[in-house]
């Protein structure tokens, strides 16, 4: 396999991801061919058989199922895969049905990326051998004993498991893939096997042999094998007819399915977390305003005013959340157009600073700038890095102490310009850190109370850095401060 190196295709609107990657796989030994968009894109996938696809599945121009869709009707034998920030579990079951062989979650690691393009190159080999050992049958009629054992050689390398069993419920063939799957040990052909497989199989399969009537379509059925649900898999069960039209038995593929799961989990948890985060202010305006409207209740004009004051305030927080709910969900669809220009990061800082100027005074919080003279600019857009510095030092100025103080410096480093915001303030527990940039979290104590937020500015932070293939770190002691250490490639090409 070392020795295949394949053509490779990059279909993505991302520039610093799409030369990125291709830069990768050059110093690995393939042949990369990059495309800026879906209509370059579908013109080169139909124009030659590629080993590989990799194709992102938001583009400005052209969807990335309809690119898919295009090449794997003109070259189906093409292994594609789809990459997307977009973890739908509904987009993942689309595109495989398209014809996709994985779907590549992004972001990715320079490791993560290489496996999976291996992984494609070893699909594409298996296709091509398949193919080629079909060839050599039809011209050369090789004896159906040669044929068999290559046959066999090909299906029991697949990554989907196979099992076949007859009308008396004996084991007639079954691939390695099956045998890990199910984690079964020591059968053999021709014992019975019924009694060895999933509930939720052998349902379907005696279902199958009680029939009446042989029905050649599929029956699925998906089951976890442990109890903590680490491992989720699909079983398509399908008849085999004899030539007369009498059942021969049945043919069973597990597919592990685990990945798609997890996405639909982590799905179904957002869901939950966003419900919950807007339940809450909406139950206490609610509240608020069924005191002022009750008749029965005599409120003075300053109790009144206070009660309008706080529905005000939750329903600031409300907004707050509903807009960044939205910056996530365009960072996740690559819906948020950039215009990518020149920026300056002191200029950002200072413009943020007079911005949150009042904020400072109120607690009498003190900044102090460090900054190299002639600092590189970056390329990127630039309401997304002020979106990001904002964020950093409305936290800064939210947990810090009063009178404290803020400490920033920005400098250059090799190939990034490097921004440090460090504070006085309340500071993280060990376990806090390790969720901070989760959505809808916040660190909970008797420090934080009374401080309000959506939960989501950190994880916007984040999303924006790695959108620019940058790098964030947080160190913290509690009850001392906190430091950000943001990297930003400088001018990328």
């Amino acid at each position: 396999m070392n020795n295949f190196k394949g053509n490779i295709l990059i279909v993505d609107d991302e520039k610093g991801l799409r030369l990125g990657t291709k830069r990768l796989l050059e110093e690995e030994g393939y042949n990369v061919t990059a495309a800026e968009n879906g209509t370059e894109g579908l013109q080169f996938g139909t124009n030659k058989d590629f080993d590989v696809a990799v194709i992102d599945l938001k583009m400005p121009d052209i969807d990335g199922l309809e690119v898919l869709k295009e090449i794997k009707s003109v070259h189906p034998n093409t292994v594609c895969f789809i990459a997307t920030a977009f973890a739908s579990y509904e987009t993942a079951i689309q595109a495989t049905r398209i014809g996709a062989f994985g779907y590549i979650p992004k972001p990715f690691s320079p490791e993560e990326f290489i496996y999976q393009v291996e992984q494609g190159l070893k699909q594409r080999k298996l296709i091509l051998d398949a193919h080629r050992l079909e060839l050599e049958r039809e011209k050369n009629l090789l004896e159906l004993a040669n044929e068999k054992s290559r046959l066999n050689a090909i299906i029991k390398s697949i990554s989907e498991g196979i099992i076949i069993i007859n009308t008396n419920g004996d084991l007639a063939y079954y691939n390695y893939a099956a045998i890990k799957l199910l984690s079964i040990n020591n059968i053999q052909i021709g014992e019975k096997i019924l009694d060895k497989l999933p509930v939720h199989v052998t349902d379907i399969v005696k279902k199958i042999f009680q029939s009446d009537k042989i029905m050649l379509k599929s029956y699925t059925t998906e089951f976890s094998l442990d109890a903590d649900n680490e491992l989720f898999l699909e079983a398509a069960c399908t008849p085999i007819p004899n030539p007369d039209g009498s059942l021969a038995g049945v043919v069973i593929i597990l597919s592990n399915i685990t990945g798609y799961k997890r996405i639909e989990i982590i799905k179904n948890q957002f869901v939950s977390m966003v419900a919950h985060e807007l339940k809450t202010p909406l139950a206490a305006v609610q509240g608020f305003l069924n005191i002022i409207m009750d008749q029965s209740i005599k409120l003075s004009p300053d109790k009144q005013h206070d009660y309008i004051q706080r529905s005000t305030l939750r329903l600031k927080s409300l907004t707050d959340l509903v807009n960044d709910l939205l910056d996530i969900s365009r960072f996740e669809m690559k819906t948020k157009e950039r215009e990518i220009i020149e920026v300056h990061l002191e200029e950002i800082i200072c413009s943020t600073l007079q911005m949150l100027e009042l904020e400072l005074n109120k607690k009498g919080i003190t900044v102090e700038k460090n900054i190299e003279i002639k600092l590189p600019f970056i390329k990127a857009d630039i309401n997304e890095i002020a979106r990001m510095v904002t964020n950093l030092l409305s936290n800064a100025i939210k947990y810090n102490k009063e009178k404290g103080k803020i400490f920033i410096d920005i400098s250059s480093s090799k190939n990034y310009v490097v921004l440090k915001v460090r504070d006085t303030g309340i500071g993280l527990k060990p376990d806090e850190k390790q969720k901070l940039f989760s959505e809808f979290y916040r660190a909970k104590n008797d420090m934080t109370r009374g401080i309000s937020g959506t939960g989501l500015g950190l994880s916007i932070v984040k999303r924006i850095v790695d959108s620019y293939f940058g790098f964030i770190e947080v160190e913290s002691d509690y009850g001392v401060g906190t430091t950000f250490l943001i990297k930003l490639p400088i001018n990328p090409n």
